[in-house]
């Protein structure tokens, strides 16, 4: 009776997860027999997927009913409850009920302490674009998986290049994999640079642009990303998170705080090598500038959540902030 409920941002890293789980489950030659998916269409999809996964596999291997996008963990009916509570403790041993979703569940809900019980929970988050040390385990670790040697300095390339984009960690890494495979040179730093898409990068100049107060760079570098097809919540994220260490770097230089090793742990930078270059940054720019591009930032992340035309949402909100940070 096994149960899987997998939740998160990183959309790749559940993808694969999936597939993981989908080959260990079933056999190839029954999968048609065997595997179904359920989208969150009709409002009677968890009915159905809970009837589905009742019935044994036919044939070899095990069943897999999988109910993607689910909004299980976050609005339960009493009705679907009711079924939940009558399915869960009698599904059949080779059957695997699959329940993903993007948010995280509600465990004020009675499905989801009902969910705690049986099923086995597995969060895929997507790293903060400000955590650099973590990027660069994720990195060595994805790396490690792929069988690519690199260097601890190849590994924080990446990291600064490419940002917590998992799908494209594994797409750069491919592509070195094969160039390793096609040439006697090993990796370095040099050879690196030339072959990975530099996207993450390139926004942390457009908020270096914006910091200055520098609109037309600003909008330049905007219109490169966006023909480059960067995401523009991509775009706003690696924003918000350089905005935020800015932020909490001027809060500690107002308060006094010379210490290094002490704004590091503040501003959660797990290199205190870099304090003393966000303090330049930051020198000249007033703390209350600072403070006012975050509720613009986390404006336009809504906006763009919320459907509105990326391209001139992201322009009207760039020039806004070059203007909050233009030096008087």
């Amino acid at each position: 009776m096994p149960i899987y409920v997998y939740w998160g941002e990183d959309d790749f890293a559940m993808e694969k997860a999936v597939v993981i789980l989908r080959d260990r489950i079933l056999d190839p030659l029954w999968t048609g027999f065997n595997y179904t998916s359920f989208t969150p269409d009709h409002p009677d999809t968890i009915i159905q997927a809970l009837n589905q996964v009742m019935t044994p596999p036919f044939g070899a291997g095990g069943r897999l009913v999988w109910l993607t996008n689910s909004t299980l963990g976050q609005n339960c009916p009493d009705h679907i409850l009711s079924e939940l509570q009558r399915t869960i403790n009698a599904i059949p041993p080779d059957s695997t009920l699959l329940i993903t979703s993007r948010n995280k569940p509600d465990e004020r809900l009675k499905s989801t302490k009902l969910l705690k019980q049986f099923a086995t929970f597995c969060e895929f988050p997507l790293i903060p674009p400000w955590k650099t040390e973590l990027l660069v385990q994720s990195v060595q670790q994805t790396a490690q998986t792929l069988e690519i040697k690199i260097t601890p300095q190849i590994a924080e390339l990446l990291a600064e290049s490419i940002g917590n984009d998992t799908r494209l960690l594994y797409n750069e890494l491919e592509k070195l994999r094969l160039y390793t495979q096609g040439s006697r040179k090993p990796l370095d730093v040099k050879i690196v640079s030339e072959l990975v898409r530099n996207t993450t990068q390139n926004t942390l100049q457009l908020a270096t642009a914006i910091r200055t107060g520098d609109t037309p760079t600003a909008l330049s570098i905007l219109a490169d990303l966006t023909n480059a097809a960067e995401p523009g919540l991509k775009i706003v994220a690696t924003l918000i998170g350089q905005f935020r260490t800015w932020l909490l770097v001027k809060m500690m230089m107002e308060t006094g705080e010379r210490n290094p090793q002490a704004i590091a742990q503040a501003a959660e930078i797990s290199n205190p090598k870099r304090i003393h270059f966000l303090q330049q940054e930051v020198k000249s720019l007033p703390l209350q500038q600072l403070i006012s591009t975050l509720p613009i930032l986390l404006d336009l992340e809504v906006s763009l959540k919320q459907g509105a035309s990326e391209i001139s949402t992201l322009q009207t909100k760039i020039i806004e902030l070059c203007q909050i940070c233009r030096p008087s």
